[in-house]
């Protein structure tokens, strides 16, 4: 059933490209600001800090914090996020020095570590997995639940039981879970809204599950 779904997101909405950035740290710093905010207001964040020439660990720690929260206030709760962003560079350049060498090694070892920073839970962890580490790894968000829960696949709300049936069903590589999810977002985003949403118009609906 998910793979059906799966090939009609794509032939309706084509490949996503996501996610949007230039370095696995780019990457990983939009995973902490996009907690919930849209991502063009992550855009504008990322951009300032680019402005300001401060995105990089080594570049944000030494920063002033100040500067930092006005650079990501574009991504709203820019005071908690700011902690997030300097705890998760901190312990990158204390403990490995590069995103990428702490990325490299294998994927439950790297989720394992990535959850013990503070300010970093299992969806953010399994963004930074998939999208800056390209690891095979299935990300969950609000649409995936919604959807799940519209096509009777589960009731739960419950992340890791979600994420299960997915990655059991599809047994797929980093590229089928990452364009996967990013189709989910694109079609929560147009269709499954949570207020009015257009059951009657959404490509999943006309499949007749």
């Amino acid at each position: 059933m998910l793979k059906q779904i799966y090939y009609k997101l794509l032939e309706h909405f084509g490949r996503q490209n996501w996610w949007p950035g230039d370095t696995p740290w780019e990457v990983v710093v939009g995973a902490i600001l996009t907690q919930q905010v849209s991502w063009k207001n992550v855009e504008k964040a990322i951009s300032n800090l680019k402005n300001e020439d401060i995105l990089e660990p080594e570049k944000l720690v030494s920063a002033d914090i100040e500067l930092v929260k006005t650079c990501i206030r574009p991504s709203v709760y820019f005071n908690q996020k700011t902690i997030k962003i300097l705890n998760m560079a901190n312990y990158v350049l204390k403990n490995h020095g590069l995103i990428e060498k702490m990325l490299s090694r294998p994927t439950l070892v790297v989720r394992e570590e990535l959850l013990e920073i503070k300010g970093i839970g299992p969806e953010t962890a399994d963004s930074i997995l998939c999208y800056a580490g390209n690891h095979p790894i299935f990300v969950v968000d609000a649409y995936t639940k919604r959807l799940a829960k519209c096509i009777g696949l589960s009731e739960t709300e419950d992340y890791h039981k979600i994420q299960k049936i997915f990655m059991d069903e599809l047994k797929g590589d980093n590229q089928l879970y990452n364009e996967f999810h990013a189709l989910i977002l694109r079609l929560g985003k147009i269709y499954c809204k949570k207020k009015n949403p257009l059951c009657g118009e959404c490509p999943v609906e006309r499949l007749n599950l």
